[in-house]
């Protein structure tokens, strides 16, 4: 199986442009006191995972930095809402995207740029095509035109890893505490094959916010005249 990184396709000549965030989020940690490192990502999104449950809503509605046992129990007050074996980080953000959009988009468009949107016509026919496994979630985006697209937001699972080969071999293993990586994307990104999921034609990595689709996907996207996103190859070994 062949894998490719996505990017959103800055070339296209589509003039969409999107002002949003999820509704909630995790804070970000001050100070860890395994690593200090003060830090929050949040390019992981689970726009399927539905807080309101939670009495302490307002917690989750401000994005900021909090000491880690803060961090660590609101995390706890999450937990049960995850998909299955989801490992939560400082800054992770859960359900809808959010917010305000204008302008022609393609089939698909890369939001911020970690969140991939796809059009409700393109989704369906790559479900017919096969790929049952894309779970395409409502957004809630204001358009200021009057016929505006019908955008979801892609779920993908953090699961795969970067291969050996392409990190420092000083490297640290990431924080016991907060789970901070530390580590920059490589310049010449190497697939560790005995990691990739073999049920996905879409997720991210574990290591980092890195957009990646098998062979099977690009060529549905081929076929189907799908645009918005580029591909591009990566070696696994």
């Amino acid at each position: 199986m062949r894998y490719f990184r996505v990017k959103k396709d800055r070339a296209s000549g589509y003039t969409g442009d999107i002002d949003a965030t999820h509704r909630w989020k995790l804070p970000g940690v001050i100070d860890c006191p395994a690593c200090q490192a003060t830090w929050g990502d949040n390019s992981r999104a689970y726009p399927s995972v539905d807080l309101t449950p939670i009495e302490t809503l307002a917690d989750f509605e401000e994005a900021r930095a909090e000491p880690i046992e803060e961090y660590e129990r609101l995390s706890e007050l999450v937990r049960p809402f995850l998909p299955p074996g989801i490992r939560l980080q400082p800054g992770a953000a859960f359900g809808p995207l959010v917010g305000k959009a204008q302008g022609r988009f393609g089939s698909f468009t890369v939001h911020s740029p970690w969140w991939p949107l796809v059009q409700r016509d393109a989704l369906d026919r790559l479900k017919n095509e096969g790929l049952q496994d894309l779970k395409g979630c409502p957004t809630q985006l204001r358009f200021r035109q009057r016929a505006s697209p019908e955008f979801f937001e892609l779920e993908l699972l953090p699961v795969g890893h970067a291969h050996p080969d392409c990190l420092p071999p000083d490297r640290k293993p990431p924080c016991p505490r907060c789970g901070r990586f530390g580590l920059r994307l490589p310049d010449e990104l190497l697939l560790d094959a005995a990691t990739l999921p073999v049920h996905l034609n879409l997720f991210r990595l574990e290591d980092f916010s890195v957009l990646i689709c098998t062979e099977r996907f690009v060529e549905a996207c081929q076929r189907l005249e799908l645009d918005g996103v580029t591909f591009h190859p990566l070696q696994a070994r």
